[in-house]
């Protein structure tokens, strides 16, 4: 529905140009909206890939173990049904962590990797656990 919506006002925005004999305004605010959608995407890719440069290091150097059981009682309260150990667990902490500290574009990595090990312990894999509705 919200494509039909989307599709409306387009076709009336270039409709009305049209009638008015704007058309020059229409094309100019395309190219800006595109020049504006690439930067972002670069900005955010480079953000995502130095972010989750770093989580690998961090996870390869075992300080994302380390970290994860340093605060296991607390984790293990929040999510009771993944297991003591998991890799999830790590990816939860540095998620939390970054959010604690601000840090929205360096979570995201860290949260998606931490959704994807939830996943792995998901019986059913069309409908979220409880572990992934608390992250």
């Amino acid at each position: 529905m919200l494509n039909v919506i989307w599709l409306a006002l387009i076709v009336i925005s270039i409709a009305v140009a049209a009638i008015n004999g704007r058309m020059e305004v229409i094309n100019q605010a395309a190219f800006e909206g595109a020049k504006t959608g690439v930067t972002v995407c670069f900005g955010l890719l480079s953000i995502l890939a130095f972010w989750m440069g770093l989580m690998r290091i961090a996870e390869k150097s075992g300080l994302l173990e380390l970290l994860a059981r340093a605060l296991s009682p607390i984790i293990q309260l929040l999510f009771p049904d993944v297991p003591k150990g998991h890799p999830a667990i790590g990816y939860i902490l540095s998620n939390m962590s970054a959010n604690l500290l601000g840090l929205g574009n360096a979570a995201t990595p860290m949260g998606l990797k931490a959704m994807e090990e939830l996943q792995k312990l998901n019986a059913d894999k069309q409908v979220a656990s409880p572990a992934m509705c608390t992250l």
